[in-house]
């Protein structure tokens, strides 16, 4: 009994020694801040467009004993919710020869966080052991983060915003050098902070560098600046996409278009609109560009009252643009609701898998070009008879299943269905349908138009010798 106990102490101790070594070695690749340290940050920050381009370039270095896996990126708690999309990529090589290396990119909480900054976390390729650098490439986009001011405008003004932002870059690592960039759509910039080491050359501002900066610290800017681009922003967009087995793939597409600029305040003149092109609404737009996949063709643009005449076509073998003119052009605040449809070729976008299920590859997002979408809906609607659908997207999205009745439907079609919130052009990835399909099924439409035709012969039939007899 002793000798049993003694075996069972033992077990124990080892098994604690062996959680506790687990539990160790984990913790030698997790990352904290003060593991890493930014050698130089250069953040370029575009604000040409209503959707704000930040470029940032991070030299890293590993200060600590154990190796790091992963570096955080910070953002304020008022941005975090603007925030559309975060690409990484580690750079290998120098010049000519340089690449780059995509990386994950997940958001993540800190529970320890200042001020309710909330944070992404970039996972690295190999680990960056003590002492050694690496470079990062940080492609990050804001939406609905420009403020008109003022709030309203005549016809006649132009459109001006705020832009409110921090000189030094939010993180929780010690910063060695940093320089921020500002980029503006013109020279005509109303006003903008001013700071240590601000410098200003036609459309750029410059703040820094700086030196030697804390975690977490935070200089706040703003620049009030001209911009008269396009606010085109999509308040909802419904996308169907209806796969035929018999040769094509019938895109439906509903637009609710809004111009999210400085409202438009006064009467609206079109002979000043249109006889004053270069001074009367400089803001609005009255035209915009979607880019169709090529061999496009029955392409249709209408609205509630009919079919828009307004609008132009141009295909090639590479790409379809279709410009479309709305009724009125649009001002800030006013809205547009409309409807885009075309056929393509079924043979381009739908394939089969090793494992002999068929697949659909589709683009995602929205063809409107530099249109922010608020709420995007594509529903791929699937033949009827297709089984166990799955979906393959290259960023998360929320998904479910419905069940759509068309012609000569027996059992209902599946629909996919795919919802994104806060959607910008580099959201236009490939995402692919896999779904299980029987041939059999091809012929129940067919078959439902002969036994369709057989009653409709047979009851003419009946009706005939019925009325012979009582003519009789």
């Amino acid at each position: 009994m002793a000798a049993e106990l003694r075996l069972g102490g033992a077990a124990l101790v080892l098994a604690l020694l062996f959680s506790i070594s687990s539990h160790f070695s984990l913790l030698t690749v997790s990352c904290s801040p003060q593991d890493i340290q930014i050698l130089n940050a250069e953040r370029r920050i575009d604000l040409s467009s209503h959707i704000i381009k930040v470029f940032l370039t991070l030299k890293i270095e590993n200060t600590g004993t154990s190796p790091v896996s992963e570096v955080l990126l910070a953002f304020p708690p008022t941005a975090v919710d603007h925030v559309a999309l975060v690409k990484a990529a580690v750079t290998a090589g120098k010049r000519k020869k340089k690449t780059y290396l995509p990386l994950d990119v997940k958001p993540t909480a800190q529970p320890n966080a200042p001020n309710g900054a909330k944070f992404f976390s970039i996972s690295l390729l190999n680990l960056l052991g003590k002492g050694e650098t690496a470079t990062l490439e940080v492609l990050y986009e804001l939406t609905h983060s420009l403020e008109p001011f003022p709030a309203e405008i005549s016809q006649s003004e132009s459109q001006l915003v705020y832009y409110r932002d921090s000189a030094l870059l939010l993180s929780p690592y010690y910063i060695k050098q940093q320089t921020t960039f500002i980029r503006t759509p013109s020279t005509k910039v109303e006003s903008f902070t001013k700071l240590e080491s601000t410098n200003r050359v036609g459309t750029e501002l410059k703040y820094g560098p700086y030196s030697d900066r804390a975690p977490y610290s935070f200089s706040p800017i703003i620049v009030h600046f001209e911009n008269n681009n396009p606010f085109a922003v999509v308040e909802e967009l419904v996308r169907e996409v209806e796969i035929s087995h018999w040769g094509s793939l019938q895109i439906t597409e509903n637009y609710k278009l809004v111009h999210a600029g400085a409202r438009h305040k006064g009467v609206f003149s079109r002979v000043e609109f249109q006889s004053r092109p270069a001074q009367s609404g400089v803001s609005s737009f009255k035209r915009i560009l979607a880019r169709l996949p090529p061999r496009v063709h029955s392409v249709y643009y209408r609205d509630n009252i009919g079919n828009i005449s307004s609008s132009h076509l141009r295909t090639d073998y590479q790409k379809s643009e279709l410009e479309i003119e709305p009724r009125y052009p649009l001002f800030g605040g006013w809205k547009a609701t409309f409807v885009i449809g075309y056929v393509l070729p079924l043979q381009e976008f739908l394939f089969e898998s090793s494992d002999g299920r068929r697949y659909l590859n589709f683009t995602f997002g929205c063809p409107l070009i530099n249109t922010v979408v608020d709420k995007l809906t594509i529903k791929v609607v699937l033949p009827e008879g297709s089984k166990d659908p799955s979906v393959v997207t290259p960023f998360p999205v929320e998904q479910h299943l419905e069940t759509k009745y068309s012609y000569l439907d027996v059992v209902g079609r599946t629909v996919v269905v795919l919802e994104k919130e806060n959607v910008v052009p580099e959201h236009n990835s490939p995402f692919q349908v896999y779904y299980n399909f029987k041939p059999i099924f091809m012929l129940a439409e067919p078959l439902m138009l002969v036994i369709a035709f057989f009653l409709f012969f047979v009851a003419s039939i009946a009706y005939m010798h019925i009325d012979l007899s009582l003519s009789k």
